[in-house]
C-alpha cells in the first residue's frame, strides 16, 4: 500500500506517519521509485503501536523509541517487552524511598514473583507506607482479599494477551493498562455506592435509630 493508504487505514494524517518515519519509530517501506516506497501490515500494526504509546500512554517519543527497540530486538520475550512497556507507563507517584520489607513479604505470601525493582512493587511499598503515617494501616485480611481479585484479574488479562505478534502484544498492554485502570476505580466506587445503599437504605448505620 502507499503511504496515503496506510494512513487512512491507521486514521492518522499522511504528515504524521511521514513524521514517525524520520524519528524511527516506523521502518522506512520497501522503494518502489526516487520518492515512492510501498508498505505493508507490519506497518500498519507498528502505526497502531507508536500511536499508542504517544497516545494513550503519554509517552515521550524517545521513551516510546526505547520500547520499541526492545521490541525489536529478536532476543526479546513477551515477557520481556511486556516488562519494558509497564517500566515506561506513567505509574503511581511515590515520594522518597518508601521499606519495601512489608510489600515483599506480603508477595511472597501471595506467591506472586516480580522484578526487585518493579515499579509497581514501589507504588505498592509507598501506597503502605501512606497508610501508616495517615494512622490507617491495612485491617487484617483487606490486602489479602484484593490481592485475591487483582490475581484474578491479572491472570484473566495475561490469558487476553494477542500470542501471535509481539508488536500487538504490546499495543494491547499499553491500551488496557491505562485506559482500563481507570474503569477498575470507577466501578469499585460504584461497588461502594451499590453496596452502601443495600446496607444503609435509610441512609444511616444499623443501631442509630432514636438517637
Amino acid at each position: 500500500m502507499q503511504i496515503s493508504e496506510l494512513a487512512r487505514r491507521a486514521g492518522i494524517p499522511v504528515a504524521t506517519v511521514k513524521y514517525y518515519l524520520r524519528e524511527g519509530l516506523v521502518p522506512p517501506g520497501e522503494l518502489t521509485g526516487a520518492t515512492r516506497a510501498r508498505y505493508g501490515e507490519e506497518h500498519l500494526a507498528r502505526l497502531r503501536l507508536v500511536r499508542a504509546l504517544l497516545g494513550p500512554g503519554r509517552l515521550s517519543v524517545a521513551t516510546a523509541r526505547a520500547v520499541l527497540a526492545a521490541v525489536d530486538d529478536p532476543g526479546t520475550s513477551v515477557h520481556e517487552a511486556l516488562g519494558a512497556a509497564h517500566r515506561a507507563l506513567p505509574g503511581v507517584g511515590v515520594d522518597g524511598a518508601p521499606d519495601l520489607d512489608e510489600a515483599r513479604a506480603h508477595l511472597r505470601r501471595w506467591g506472586w514473583r516480580v522484578a526487585a525493582d518493579s515499579p509497581a512493587l514501589l507504588a505498592l511499598a509507598g501506597a503502605l507506607d501512606a497508610l501508616r503515617t495517615a494512622g490507617s494501616p491495612p485491617p487484617d485480611g483487606l490486602l489479602d482479599r484484593y490481592a485475591a481479585a487483582a490475581g484474578r484479574l491479572g491472570e484473566q488479562d495475561v490469558a487476553d494477551i494477542p500470542a501471535g505478534s509481539l508488536v500487538e502484544a504490546v499495543r494491547f498492554v499499553v491500551v488496557n493498562t491505562v485506559l482500563l485502570e481507570p474503569v477498575l476505580l470507577a466501578l469499585r466506587r460504584l461497588a461502594q455506592e451499590d453496596a452502601s445503599r443495600r446496607r444503609f437504605p435509610d441512609g444511616r448505620p444499623s443501631g442509630a435509630e432514636g438517637r
